[in-house]
């Protein structure tokens, strides 16, 4: 399947009310054809890695065509500077996430960058930066603690951003942490109390979302199993 067969095929797949949807959940429809992930990961799996053919697709600037870039990148072809250049690009919170989940945190310098975004001025860069903590931590069986803690005290420091997909973003990282293991949740709900002190209305919100569900009785029961 080349470029233009791929193209094709989004636009055949296009559906209006899926992008009027995708309105109300905040998601960017410019330049979007209303194709859901199901439908991407299947022509996805159809296409193979294609290094050359994800950077076509992330440059035509389609919505899709950029989630799928990242389906299909070949993580070993991926640079420092094409992340950079694609992080840049980020329009929509979901394009954001899913290149986030389906490609970045697989490459060698996810950790650097998680750090480095998330003190960026742009806000889905940000995001981004906060949403690699939350995969890493989920998907890196291998990592210590340290490695994860380390993101404590910038999700602190971040926490007074109110931009809604900043602080979303910055209360998945702060959760998943405290959903890896007992120590690291004691950790998390540790520099939650400490959040919940910063004047700020969504430090309060990301610290008290996050004491909630790391002090409920189902996570704590899966953490001592």
């Amino acid at each position: 399947m080349n470029y233009n067969d791929i193209i094709s095929r989004l636009r055949a797949l296009s559906d209006p009310k899926a992008v009027e949807g995708m309105a109300k959940y905040g998601i960017n429809t410019d330049s979007t054809y209303g194709v859901s992930i199901p439908n991407l990961r299947k022509m996805a799996k159809e296409i193979g890695i294609n290094h050359v053919l994800a950077q076509q697709l992330w440059a035509s600037g389609i919505h899709e065509a950029r989630i799928l870039a990242a389906m299909v990148e070949d993580v070993n072809m991926v640079t420092e500077e094409q992340v950079e250049s694609w992080a840049g690009d980020f329009d929509s919170w979901d394009v954001c996430d899913q290149c986030c989940m389906n490609l970045l945190r697989n490459t060698g310098f996810a950790y650097v960058k998680a750090v480095e975004w998330s003190s960026r001025e742009k806000e889905f860069v940000k995001r981004a930066g906060f949403v690699l903590m939350a995969c890493l931590v989920v998907s890196d069986k291998k990592k210590d603690n340290t490695s994860f803690e380390k993101f404590l005290p910038i999700i602190k420091r971040e926490s007074n951003d109110n931009r809604i997909y900043v602080k979303k973003a910055a209360n998945w990282a702060l959760r998943q942490i405290g959903k890896r293991n007992l120590y690291l949740n004691k950790r998390a709900i540790e520099i939650a109390r400490e959040i919940l002190k910063v004047n700020s209305k969504s430090a309060r919100w990301i610290a008290s979302d996050a004491i909630r569900e790391l002090t409920s009785q189902a996570v704590r029961q899966r953490l001592e199993k």
